[in-house]
Parts: C-alpha cells; structure tokens; sequence
C-alpha cells in the first residue's frame, strides 16, 4: 500500500518581505540609507522609517541605538519582541498584502508624473489626507503619479519601499471632495503597471483599522500576505541588554 510522505517540519526559510525595510535599506534603496552595522535608517528628510537586519540579534539593536541616538522617536513595521527598555509608543495593528494575478495593472491617462516641483503639493495633499509619512524627498524612493482637477493636484500614488523583487505601492490618498470617483484605484492600477514591465511585484501596507482601504486592495486584487504592526519606539537613554 502507497504510503504518505513524512510531514516536512523544517522551518521556513526567511521570506524577503518579512523585513522588507531592511531588504530595502540594505538592497536597492542602499543610495539613500544609513547603516551602521546591523542597523539602517533612511537620511531624515527621506522617509522616518529603520530597521534591524536580525530583531533576534541584540547587537542589531546597539547598532540601530548608535545611528538613530538616544531619546528620538521613530516608526518601525513589524511583529515579535522588542529588547528591554525600548519604550514602544502607542502604535498600530496592519496588515501586509501582496499583488495576485487579478491585479489588473493599466496605464491611466490622468495619471500624470510627479517630480520635485510638485513636492509642494503633494506634502500639502498629505497633510489633507494623512496616507502615512510623506517628506520633503520621499519622491526620490520611486515613481509618484498623480490626477489633476482644474490645475489642482487631487489624488495620487507611488512607490516606497523597494526590497528585491518587489515594489511597495504607497501615500495613496484623494482630497475629500473628489472621492468616490475611483481616483485611488486608477492610480493603483497605473503604479502597478510601471512595478510590473521592471519584473517586480507589487505589494503595500495599511492599518488594519482602515477597513475601507483594505476592502479596496482586495477588490483590486492585493491579498494579505500577513498581519503585523506599526510600532513607535523611543530609543532609550541606556539599553544595557542591547548595548551590553
């Protein structure tokens, strides 16, 4: 009689999006990070965002104390432990989701490029719809589109986090007044279209509270890949178990 295989219980191995900051500051974003050992942050007027190469590794940690330095605040994506005496903040629970073939990505022909000129803008639809972080050079980490009304910027979309392989579709937002035209889920599609002629996959994060956003990337075809956190951490004034 055929007998079944024996279950395989050898762990995982790591997938790239389980530290998708890391795999960014240490990969093809490496242009505009600072690392220091086995921590990295990207320059300050970039984006706000660090990370670990190992969460496990207390030397990590010691490195990440070095270069954000004792008593700033900053955000960081992801489960498991934090070492003593890092103060996490009130943060938010998210979910992480992936592009599946139902993803229909489609040049739009509203869609316009963004450059540095339209920083101005673009920092002021931020400020008006808080997508999540948006600084003076976050332009710089991918392609940015956006949809105009009457010369006015309106909506748009680009790219964040870039881990090997994949692309982060990011700072989605409509001004109030014109939701409820499919302005997000055209810039999606657009985003996804140029993330997927470089080969890459598209994939984005969004708090789990934002129901209304997480039901618009299913219908578009995202699926969550797995649920995680925004954390704000305060780097401590001493960490002897991760600096010791």
């Amino acid at each position: 009689m055929p007998t079944s295989a024996p279950a395989d219980d050898r762990p995982l191995a790591p997938h790239v999006l389980d530290n998708p900051v890391w795999a960014a500051l240490s990969g093809p974003q490496r242009h505009l990070a600072e690392v220091t050992g086995g921590g990295a942050r990207f320059l300050a007027d970039v984006a706000p965002f660090v990370a670990v190469a190992d969460p496990a590794d207390p030397h990590a940690w010691a490195d990440l104390a070095a270069l954000v330095r004792p008593g700033n605040i900053f955000p960081l994506t992801g489960g498991g432990p934090l070492p003593d005496g890092w103060a996490d903040r009130p943060g938010l629970e998210g979910v992480q989701m992936v592009a599946t073939p139902a993803l229909r990505g489609e040049a739009d022909p509203r869609a316009e490029p963004l450059g540095p000129a339209d920083v101005p803008e673009m920092l002021d639809l931020v400020a008006r719809t808080r997508p999540g972080p948006f600084l003076p050079r976050t332009i710089e980490l991918g392609a940015y589109y956006g949809v105009r009304d009457r010369g006015r910027l309106v909506a748009m979309a680009g790219e964040r986090l870039r881990p090997p392989g994949w692309t982060e579709i990011s700072a989605v937002c409509t001004d109030e007044r014109h939701r409820g035209q499919g302005l997000a889920a055209r810039l999606v599609r657009h985003v996804a279209a140029g993330v997927r002629a470089r080969g890459e996959i598209p994939f984005l994060h969004a708090a789990s509270s934002n129901t209304g956003a997480v039901r618009l990337y299913e219908s578009l075809g995202f699926t969550r890949r797995k649920a995680t956190f925004f954390h704000s951490l305060r780097v401590p004034a001493a960490a002897p178990d991760a600096l010791g």
